[in-house]
């Protein structure tokens, strides 16, 4: 039987945080999701079942203070916060000549410093309890570099090394996952503004799965018993090769 848990999801108004939202809910959590696009998580709260419990928070990642009030605020309404879900994430492809610096930037802003501000929020909380589960969204391009995904792959490597990183330094009751994602069906291909990039993505797009799949990963890793730590699930389409 699941134990009802308290979870953060940033990044949550659409594809894969949408699906963590619905699928933790179901699962009897009670979930806090956070994003940006408040309007959207108003929506997506809306059409949560009667019996699942969603509240909702306008947040940007790349905001410190605001992630740690945040994280104070559930603390501070519900008495803890047992799992953060730092799906928050832009992929922004572009060959390095093109020299989208800006791009760069907010890759690294929302990938890397927003997982970050995350942890810094968090683990304080996870520490005093003696117990919680950071859960960090990578991608496959943490595993693999293509022809304009440098930056992205070096952003979702960051993620994979650091959430690694406190699983390593992590005080005893302190869980961490990496999940990393294929091709799931979300509007992160949307945002590519480089014309050479995005046809391409129309290619490397067309095997996918939907983003169900990666909350159904996540469910798995959250629900084990405290002394069994996921420490990483790689979820690809069947056909996606590499």
């Amino acid at each position: 039987m699941t134990t009802s848990k308290v979870v953060l999801v940033t990044g949550a108004s659409s594809g894969i945080g949408a699906a963590v939202v619905r699928r933790l809910a179901a699962d009897g959590h009670h979930v806090v999701a956070a994003a940006r696009r408040k309007d959207r998580l108003d929506a997506l709260a809306a059409s949560v079942s009667p019996s699942g419990r969603v509240d909702v928070v306008g947040l940007d990642v790349t905001d410190r203070g605001a992630v740690g009030a945040v994280v104070d605020g559930i603390v501070e309404r519900y008495g803890r916060l047992d799992v953060l879900v730092a799906n928050a994430g832009v992929m922004l492809l572009s060959r390095l000549d093109a020299l989208l610096v800006e791009e760069w930037d907010r890759m690294l802003d929302v990938n890397v410093r927003g997982l970050l501000n995350g942890i810094a929020a968090a683990l304080p909380v996870f520490r005093e309890q003696g117990a919680g589960h950071l859960v960090g969204v990578a991608s496959v391009g943490a595993h693999e570099v293509v022809a304009t995904s440098a930056v992205y792959s070096g952003t979702k490597f960051a993620t994979w090394a650091i959430t690694e990183g406190l699983r390593q330094e992590a005080d005893p009751g302190i869980r961490v996952t990496t999940i990393s994602p294929g091709v799931v069906e979300s509007e992160l291909a949307e945002h590519i503004t480089d014309p050479e990039a995005r046809e391409a993505m129309r290619t490397y797009r067309a095997a996918s799965i939907q983003p169900q799949a990666i909350a159904a990963a996540i469910a798995f890793a959250i629900d084990q018993p405290d002394d069994v730590d996921v420490n990483e699930i790689i979820v690809r389409p069947t056909r996606q090769r590499p």
